[in-house]
């Protein structure tokens, strides 16, 4: 059986890794598009982001300055046994690689109506920036993964949610996809940008499909459809940090859930910053 303290210990660098790294693919899709471009202030910018990056990987300190608010993603084997008190190490793991890192001090005091309105300042503890809600998910097997994804303020504001009557034509919806992308990346000002849909039957699923998107994306893979959205909104010339270029998305990922008889799909689309993706897997293995 998994330690607590072992537990607590591994989420502690998950979060820090979460952070601080972007996974190879991330990286060369970044060169790649670094690369191809032939705008001098657009190329100039990209470069920055990736001396960024690196050195944020060599110190594990965060990419951004807006560190994020964790969430959680954890996918449980048919076979797994989840230890008693996994979740609550698993939350103070998360407090712990917060203050590790350390997280910009971003968790609100007071009660309900006092953290709406911000009017009781912030904690100065950084691990006091309560993770979201934990997504659940099952997988085969008898191993516990845990995913934590760093997510950013300036998307949220960019981000969108609602129904689109598909007219028995998914191009439609696609075609109503890039349509909301364009306006939402030019405004979002941390260009480059990934996008994340998630398409489903409510607006709570869509945004769960979306998180899992994000979560599940490569940058070296894009099917048909991810790649019409992502060249559909290169092609306005936004460019990083809107300076204008070839390159406004570096990726498009797409989770498309179950849909009942109706005449519309809800779709949740998130322009992740230029930062973003932000996250990190670990595994523990579980015995019956």
């Amino acid at each position: 059986m998994i330690a607590i303290d072992q537990i607590i210990q591994d989420v502690a660098r998950l979060v820090v890794k979460a952070s601080s790294h972007w996974d190879e693919d991330q990286v060369a899709c970044w060169k790649k598009a670094c690369e191809r471009e032939d705008l001098p202030r657009a190329r100039w910018a990209m470069e920055q982001f990736l001396k960024n990056a690196e050195a944020a990987d060599r110190d594990q300190s965060p990419l951004c300055d807006d560190t994020g608010t964790p969430h959680p993603f954890l996918e449980i084997g048919d076979k797994a046994v989840l230890p008693a008190g996994f979740l609550e190490a698993m939350e103070v793991g998360i407090r712990k690689g917060l203050n590790d890192l350390p997280a910009r001090p971003m968790g609100v005091r007071g009660n309900d109506l006092e953290r709406i309105s911000q009017c009781r300042s912030l904690h100065g503890e950084p691990g006091m920036l309560m993770p979201a809600p934990t997504q659940i998910r099952r997988m085969p097997g008898s191993r516990i993964r845990l995913t934590v994804l760093m997510l950013g303020g300036g998307p949220e504001i960019r981000s969108k949610t609602q129904a689109i009557y598909h007219m028995h034509s998914h191009d439609r919806v696609f075609e109503e996809m890039i349509q909301w992308a364009i306006p939402q990346v030019a405004a979002l000002g941390c260009q480059p940008c990934t996008l994340s849909f998630g398409l489903g039957r409510t607006a709570v699923e869509a945004s769960s499909l979306s998180l899992e998107a994000i979560k599940d994306g490569r940058y070296d893979v894009q099917s048909d459809v991810e790649q019409r959205i992502t060249d559909a909104v290169n092609a306005a010339n936004i460019g990083p940090i809107g300076l204008g270029g070839k390159t406004s998305v570096l990726a498009t990922f797409i989770k498309v859930g179950n849909m009942r008889a109706s005449g519309f799909r809800v779709v949740s689309m998130r322009p992740h910053c230029c930062m973003e993706s932000r996250k990190a897997s670990w595994e523990w293995e579980t015995k019956a």
